[in-house]
C-alpha cells in the first residue's frame, strides 16, 4: 500500500508520518507500506499542475490531506490564500484522487460551525462559519464527496509547531506575572499524536463520511492553561480567566466560535474507539515537551 501525506512537516503532518513508519516498520507477513511524506516546500497543495504530477507519478492508494493555511487570524488579512490553499488544495487533491482511484481523507476544523448551539456538534449539524479560516475549510470539506473521509478536529496541540500548550509553558517558565486566558470559549483540546493515529486508521479502512475526532472532555482556554501549568509544576494559580471581549481586536481579529465542543459521535455510533480524555494526552506532551 501507498500512501501520500501532505503537510508532513506542519504539527499534524509529522505525527501521521511518524505513525505510518511505526506501521510499516511493524508489519511482517501483511503488504508493505510505503509512504511518500510531502512538505509544504515539496508540495503545494494550492497548485493544480504540482498536484495532479506529484499524485499521478507516485499513484498511491490513500492520501491523508493534512497541509492547511492555520494562521486563524492571517486568513482574516489574507483570504485569497486561505481559499487557494484550504479549498482549492482539497479540490485539486480530490481530482488527482479521482483520476487514479485513491481513497482521500482530509482534516477539517470545529471552526465550521458558529458556536451557538448550547450542546456538542454533531457531525450531522448544519456548518455556518464565522471566520474566514472557517468558511474555507468548510469550501474544502465541500471539495469532498461522500465516499471519501473527513475528519473535523480542535484545539490541536503536539510536539511539533507552534500550538497553545507551548505558549503557556513559555510564559510560564519565562515569565512571573498573571497569565489571562478567556473563560468563554469551550472546545475539546487534541494532541497532534493521539489525533494522526485515529486519522490513519479512518484513512487505511477508506472509511466514509465525516467524524469528528478529538480528545475526550471539553474545557475553556482557562481550565486548559490551568491544567498545562499544573501537570509542568508550575503555580496554576497565576492564571486568570478573562473574557473575550477583553482581548484586542487588532491582534485577534478573527472570530472564535464560543462553543467549539465536538461530539464524536460517528465513531462512537459506530463502535469504534474514542481518543483518551485530553489531561492524560496534555499530561504526557507537557512531560514530553519539559525533557
Amino acid at each position: 500500500m501507498k500512501v501520500l501525506v501532505t503537510g508532513a512537516h506542519g504539527q499534524l503532518g509529522a505525527e501521521v508520518v511518524s505513525v505510518l513508519a511505526a506501521r510499516a516498520a511493524a508489519v511482517v507477513n501483511g503488504p508493505a507500506l510505503d509512504v511518500l511524506a510531502a512538505s509544504h516546500a515539496q508540495l503545494d497543495v494550492s497548485d493544480r499542475d504540482a498536484v495532479l504530477s506529484a499524485v499521478t507519478g507516485y499513484e498511491p492508494d490513500v492520501i491523508i490531506h493534512a497541509a492547511a493555511f492555520t494562521k486563524v487570524d492571517a486568513c482574516e488579512s489574507e483570504p485569497d490564500r486561505a481559499y487557494a490553499v484550504n479549498a482549492l488544495g482539497s479540490r485539486y487533491l480530490a481530482e488527482a484522487s479521482r483520476l487514479i482511484g485513491a481513497h482521500l481523507a482530509a482534516v477539517s476544523t470545529d471552526y465550521v460551525f458558529d458556536g451557538r448551539l448550547d450542546r456538542p456538534y454533531v457531525e450531522w449539524d448544519t456548518p455556518n462559519p464565522l471566520s474566514v479560516y472557517g468558511r474555507s475549510k468548510l469550501g474544502g470539506e465541500r471539495e469532498l464527496s461522500p465516499a471519501e473521509t473527513i475528519v473535523r478536529t480542535s484545539w490541536v496541540c503536539g510536539a511539533v509547531g507552534a500550538n497553545m500548550v507551548k505558549t503557556v509553558l513559555r510564559l510560564g517558565t519565562e515569565t512571573d506575572g498573571v497569565l489571562r486566558f478567556v473563560d468563554d470559549q469551550r472546545g475539546c483540546p487534541t494532541v497532534a499524536g493521539d489525533l494522526a493515529c485515529k486519522l490513519v486508521e479512518l484513512a487505511l479502512a477508506r472509511r466514509s463520511g465525516i467524524f469528528h475526532v478529538t480528545n475526550q472532555g471539553p474545557t475553556t482556554w482557562f481550565g486548559f492553561a490551568r491544567a498545562v501549568m499544573g501537570f509542568a509544576g508550575l503555580d496554576e494559580e497565576r492564571v486568570e480567566p478573562i473574557a473575550s471581549s477583553d482581548l484586542d481586536s487588532s491582534r485577534y481579529p478573527a472570530p472564535r466560535p464560543a462553543n467549539s465542543v465536538l461530539d464524536n459521535a460517528a465513531l462512537r455510533l459506530a463502535g469504534l474507539p474514542l481518543l483518551p480524555a485530553w489531561q492524560e494526552s496534555v499530561a504526557a506532551l507537557v512531560a514530553e515537551l519539559m525533557r
